[in-house]
């Protein structure tokens, strides 16, 4: 205790005015991240609107071994603390340098932010399918985005990491300089340090043939099937998942939804509209479309395909990465999504292949390359439902398990404990990740999504 009221005094005297205690207007705002089940309850929070705030804040830690974690910006799962909370929501810088296609950004920038900066020279990110995640965070856990099978992973695609490490060190990553951190830092989900800041290459894409269509399940039993085997022959200029999920019979929602069990067919695909609409007109014999928003549109409305939620609320998911999917797991997993669960659950499967599975020029932390589908569950949770929606989960993956290869760590909205961390990576890659962890965080000062060894 004694500690932690010198660090707090420390950093009064060397951030002054950008640090908060649980008595300070606007605690409760800063401690709450998109993902409100866990909320940090920091001894203090930095407020920090700089690199140079982030160093000092990391190097008062380390001095005095006080735990920390970093409220970034986005949809991820943070271990909670009670030490110290570095906030770097405010660090939303982005300039795009167009004759090098590329462009820094700052570490609480949201993808929105990049794609606006960048639309205007012709480029566009490896952004995600929600425009308020947060790009380095995505980033760190690899980012599986819109258009992944034709461009990979995110973290393929980053030239070089400012960040400061949990010894309170400020360093430039790059392939060259600090080689390990590089790799560690593309895929291995942010253990080793915070980032400032990054350098990512740019793609030259303006607009994005996609959208989706609507099915209802009890009309098109077969559709996770049906699209399974669409997937089959598509060009890597073709990204797509399908998503299920029950609506409630309320008041406001369309009456072609409300109660019923219904597919998203979702598409991005980076071609010409023509080509697009021929290569998803197979999707339209699946069953009766109740609603269609595929159509040409720009990269800077590409968060409309998946049209996520945009108000924060708790929640848990899981994944498994997979090799191929079984019809008879497919028929089951609807189930999971259907009218008869115990909480509302939304089933997804995204199609991995293409760009996905060819090796980056510069290795990576980054696994399972070689999975073909990403299978995941995502639920709301409220007090007393974690065990409930945990078993949920467990069950609904369960079937998958023979082709599982392992997890993708950006769709592991839950607490993983080492073993489970481990399968998140390629063998071999886990010890290494660790190894360097314990180089530059002996004392474990950093908290993150999920256990270390």
């Amino acid at each position: 205790m004694t500690d932690t009221i010198l660090s707090v005094d420390a950093l009064s005297t060397r951030l002054p005015g950008r640090m908060l205690t649980a008595d300070s207007d606007g605690y409760d705002a800063e401690r709450t991240g998109f993902q409100q089940w866990d909320a940090h309850r920091p001894a203090a929070i930095v407020a920090a609107t700089s690199a140079d705030d982030v160093r000092e804040a990391v190097s008062v830690a380390a001095a005095r071994r006080l735990p920390f974690a970093v409220q970034a910006t986005g949809h991820g799962h943070t271990a909670p603390t009670e030490g110290l909370l570095i906030s770097t929501r405010r660090m939303t810088g982005v300039r795009v340098d167009p004759a090098t296609r590329t462009a820094w950004v700052e570490a609480g920038a949201t993808w929105r932010h990049v794609v606006d900066a960048a639309a205007p020279h012709g480029l566009a990110p490896l952004s995600g399918s929600f425009p308020g995640v947060g790009a380095v965070s995505y980033t760190l856990g690899g980012g599986l985005g819109l258009l992944a099978r034709r461009y990979g992973f995110a973290s393929d695609h980053v030239r070089r990491f400012d960040v400061v490490t949990p010894d309170g060190r400020a360093r430039q990553v790059t392939e060259h300089c600090e080689p390990d951190l590089f790799w560690a830092l593309r895929g291995g989900g942010g253990h080793v340090g915070v980032v400032t800041g990054m350098e990512i290459a740019l793609v030259p894409v303006t607009r994005l043939f996609g959208g989706s269509l609507l099915l209802d399940v009890t009309q098109a039993p077969d559709v996770l099937d049906a699209w399974r085997r669409w997937t089959g022959d598509v060009p890597d200029e073709l990204t797509s998942a399908v998503t299920v999920l029950t609506y409630p019979d309320v008041p406001g929602l369309p009456e072609s939804l409300r109660g019923r069990s219904i597919a998203h067919l979702l598409v991005a695909y980076c071609g010409s509209p023509d080509d697009g609409r021929a290569l998803t007109r197979p999707l339209r014999t699946f069953g009766p479309v109740l609603a269609d928003t595929l159509t040409d549109l720009p990269y800077t409305a590409s968060g409309s395909i998946f049209d996520e939620p945009e108000e924060p609320h708790p929640y848990r998911g899981d994944n498994l990465v997979v090799r191929d999917l079984d019809p008879r797991a497919l028929a089951g997993l609807t189930a999971v999504a259907g009218p008869d669960s115990p909480v509302f659950t939304v089933v997804g499967l995204r199609h991995l292949g293409g760009a996905l599975a060819r090796p980056p020029r510069v290795p990576s932390a980054v696994g399972h390359r070689q999975g073909s589908y990403l299978v995941s569950v995502l639920s709301p949770v409220a007090v007393g439902e974690e065990t409930l929606v945990r078993g949920l989960h467990d069950d609904a993956l369960a079937p998958f398990a023979d082709a599982a290869l392992g997890r993708r760590l950006g769709f592991a909205f839950r607490s993983l404990r080492e073993d489970a961390l481990r399968t998140a990576f390629d063998a071999g890659d886990y010890e290494r990740l660790r190894g360097i962890t314990r180089a530059v965080d002996p004392h474990r000062l950093l908290h993150t999504g999920h256990a270390r060894g």
